[in-house]
């Protein structure tokens, strides 16, 4: 049966978040109703509140969550209630030549999987809500497709889990899966941010003998040191590229933008040296062209490739990953940089601009229960 839910709601943009009171639909027979408990403040989230990529409004933002499963559809045999989870975005159908390829993240099928012959989400009006990348994770429960989910020991912390569906997947999983980073080599990273500090941790974890932290702010460039970078660059300060060359003898084997300007696109590939690899996490927006000298591709064999959340697979990255935090060896707990609650998740995106930070979240279920009982 339809239930009330609480969801913070972009209803234009520039805009703020709302919180509104939805309703929110059952679970069909491929998807699964979560209780969300955690969920992390992305970029992608602040691009869609300044309006600098487009989206449908009114939306339900947040795509990076954990929770627990609370009812399945008839044809969901992997999930069941009282399973931990942690979604991901990249959604797939396991049949097109993407899927069966080992691209999952390219699945040509996502948005026919989120279709559905009613809204999940409505408001007072009856006015249909979009749930951002079929998820919506900014609300106390969301119904997605059951292959925007993966299972979790229930041994790990929740609000740890939560920052695995998008941070920490498209960084780590760019290192491994869409670079292929080889031990010993040499990498930047620039930008400090949750995806950028977990490329770093990639990049440790694949063995890199040099990882060069960039980063505007002092404060994010020693955190990125207690996090495997060997070396930083102040950018700003310096010349960027030029410091990179300097450190490297001549450029980094590879590099990755974890920050969506054009320009630090030109630097990740500038700061290459012959036969590297820049590759692009961050959302660079069509209005800011890219320019490169194209004769470094023939003539240095240089190459500047994009990725979609690290071209991972996350039914098997994510289970991989807990087993690396499990073992001390990916820090999840060190990336939290503030926990907030859903009433204070506007200023928790002003503090997000404000620099200095890794990863907000949202402590969603503490929130509601709080709202419940009366307590401001």
């Amino acid at each position: 049966m339809p239930q009330q839910i609480l969801a913070a709601v972009l209803n234009s943009a520039p805009g703020k978040l709302i919180l509104e009171s939805l309703t929110l639909d059952d679970p069909g027979p491929d998807e699964v109703l979560i209780d969300v408990h955690f969920a992390g403040l992305c970029r992608t989230d602040l691009h869609e509140m300044e309006g600098v990529w487009p989206t449908t409004y009114p939306t339900v933002l947040g795509h990076e969550a954990s929770g627990v499963v609370r009812q399945v559809g008839e044809r969901v045999s992997s999930f069941r209630a009282g399973d931990h989870v942690v979604t991901c975005f990249t959604a797939f159908c396991g049949e097109c030549r993407f899927c069966i390829s080992g691209r999952m993240s390219l699945c040509i099928n996502r948005d026919e999987l989120r279709r559905r012959s009613q809204p999940v989400l409505t408001n007072a009006a009856g006015q249909p809500v979009h749930p951002m990348a079929g998820l919506g994770a900014f609300a106390e429960a969301m119904v997605v497709h059951q292959h925007s989910v993966v299972r979790i020991p229930d041994s790990m912390p929740l609000a740890a889990a939560s920052v695995l569906g998008c941070a920490v997947v498209t960084g780590v999983s760019a290192v491994f899966r869409s670079a292929r980073v080889e031990p010993g080599a040499s990498v930047a990273v620039l930008g400090c941010g949750g995806v950028g500090i977990a490329a770093i941790q990639g990049a440790r974890l694949a063995g890199a003998a040099q990882i060069i932290a960039v980063d505007t702010n002092a404060s994010r460039l020693v955190d990125a040191v207690k996090f495997g970078a060997t070396h930083t660059v102040q950018a700003g300060s310096v010349d960027t590229v030029e410091a990179v060359r300097d450190l490297t003898g001549g450029g980094v084997d590879y590099s990755f933008e974890a920050i969506g300007f054009s320009s630090t696109v030109e630097q990740a590939f500038a700061m290459l040296g012959p036969a590297g690899t820049a590759t692009v996490l961050g959302m660079v927006p069509d209005s800011q062209p890219v320019t490169i000298r194209a004769s470094e591709l023939f003539a240095m064999e240089k190459r500047l490739q994009g990725t979609v959340m690290g071209g991972n697979q996350f039914p098997t990255d994510i289970p991989r990953y807990v087993s690396f935090y499990e073992q001390g060896k990916l820090l999840l707990d060190e990336m939290l940089s503030d926990v907030i609650d859903l009433q204070g998740i506007n200023g928790g995106f002003e503090l997000m601009g404000s620099g200095g930070l890794t990863r907000v979240l949202v402590d969603v279920v503490g929130s509601v229960q709080s709202l419940r009982e009366g307590v401001t």
